[in-house]
């Protein structure tokens, strides 16, 4: 049997719902930690940010959905920064790498969101997946 890993670092309830009329609300359980690595995955529909601790686990996450974009509005770059900017502040985030994955439109509305936020950043890397020719991609849309 394995153990459970213990949680480091103290725990705060936050309210995640940034719009006034939102019809539900979510409360978050975010463990505060000063170190971290930013992880933004920017796909064509969404933005996902989640940060995690130097030894990977998830501290806490955020995506423009759970921003309260809806459609194709979590696809634009104001979506992705708010998400960036959301993710940072619940966390309290200091010191700081980024892996960025994803060549969506809130890839670089969440690298300046996160380097105007204060974090000072030690590297910024690119792990977007390249196939060294792989699989056949998907043909070409007709318009």
């Amino acid at each position: 049997m394995t153990k459970a890993i213990p949680k480091i670092g103290s725990r705060k309830k936050v309210h995640i719902g940034l719009r006034r009329n939102a019809r539900f609300s979510l409360w978050k359980s975010a463990r505060r930690i000063t170190k971290g690595v930013i992880h933004v995955q920017a796909s064509f529909n969404n933005t996902i940010i989640t940060v995690t601790d130097p030894q990977g686990r998830v501290v806490f996450w955020s995506s423009a959905g759970t921003c309260g974009f809806k459609s194709s509005r979590k696809a634009s770059p104001y979506a992705g920064q708010r998400t960036a900017v959301d993710a940072i502040r619940t966390v309290g985030l200091q010191r700081a790498e980024v892996m960025v994955k994803g060549a969506g439109s809130g890839r670089d509305a969440a690298l300046r969101a996160i380097a105007k936020s204060g974090v000072r950043l030690s590297c910024i890397r690119d792990v977007t997946p390249m196939p060294h020719n792989g699989c056949r991609p998907p043909k070409k849309r007709c318009l």
